[in-house]
């Protein structure tokens, strides 16, 4: 199964979003957004930008 952006409602009544691998963990949450429309353009950027991101590894390993 393939991962997934679930868009939902915070407690305080704010739009954010999270991404599910294909067995349900959550691998990365957004911050919160006042609307729907904010949060959506917030996943449509790292569907754009995350797909060639680079590995910035500061580790030092």
């Amino acid at each position: 199964m393939a991962g997934k952006f679930e868009l939902f409602k915070d407690a305080n009544d704010k739009f954010r979003w999270r991404l599910k691998a294909g067995n349900g963990e959550i691998i990365a949450q957004s911050q919160a957004y006042a609307t729907t429309d904010t949060a959506k353009k917030g996943i449509e950027s790292v569907k754009a930008n995350a797909a060639d991101a680079a590995i910035d590894d500061q580790t030092g390993s």
